[in-house]
């Protein structure tokens, strides 16, 4: 599959934000980035994301990375 083509991967933020009765801005703040560079993740709107980010993310939520992100299957 080219790179340039949409990706099948789905951030869960928004669930794991409300299990914890967290908002994205808490979030934001103690990992260290933007509310908007958080919003583009939660909303499956990101090309790229740093692995740090992912790390940090986890490491404040208290999760593992598949907890926040998952592969949709491909369509046939």
């Amino acid at each position: 599959m080219p790179v340039d083509e949409p990706h099948r991967v789905v951030c869960h933020l928004d669930r794991l934000l409300e299990e914890r009765g967290m908002t994205l801005a808490a979030l934001a703040e103690a990992v260290g980035v933007t509310v908007v560079n958080l919003s583009v993740l939660k909303n499956n709107r990101a090309k790229a994301v740093r692995f740090s980010t992912i790390t940090a993310v986890c490491d404040v939520l208290g999760c593992q990375v598949g907890d926040v992100l998952s592969l949709e299957p491909a369509q046939p």
